[in-house]
């Protein structure tokens, strides 16, 4: 069988990546006190979800003005270091590439100086009324184009 490498970012977010806090609470963690490893995901997803609001662009607007949602298409993820009980992490968020009905994030979650996981996710935007690959709106790429190239 053959096996796909596994993704590689590098463990420091650029500068200019978004950042958004998050405390672990009891919820988040295992019977041994350790942030169980899918929770990572709902913290990105969270980031994702107040970076767009940064932007001026909520879910609610885009799925009830635009009838567009982005949906996972695919996440690779690498758990470097494990986050506890009560700590404080900063989920970073930077946009990899961009096509046109698609986007594709690097994240960070970093714990003080020490990155404890990168992911990069692939996005796919649809039509919330077909659920079919929709080209994102020009409003919306004028807003997250000049982010493209803003990785150090």
């Amino acid at each position: 069988m053959h096996n796909a490498p596994m993704y590689t970012l590098s463990t420091v977010a650029p500068a200019a990546a978004a950042c958004h806090r998050i405390r672990v609470y009891f919820e988040d963690t295992d019977a041994a006190g350790i942030v169980y490893y899918a929770n990572y995901l709902k913290f990105m997803e969270r980031a994702r979800t107040e970076w767009l609001r940064d932007l001026g662009l909520p879910h609610a607007d885009l799925v009830h003005e635009q009838f567009g949602v982005f949906v996972v298409l695919g996440v690779t993820a690498n758990y470097l270091a494990p986050a506890r009980l009560e700590d404080l992490l900063d989920v970073r968020t930077a946009i990899h590439e961009m096509g046109r009905a698609s986007l594709t994030l690097d994240q960070w979650v970093v714990k003080g100086d020490q990155c404890l996981v990168t992911s990069q996710i692939r996005l796919g935007y649809v039509d919330t009324r077909t659920l079919k690959p929709k080209r994102i709106p020009q409003m919306l790429v004028e807003r997250l184009a000049p982010r493209v190239s803003a990785r150090d």
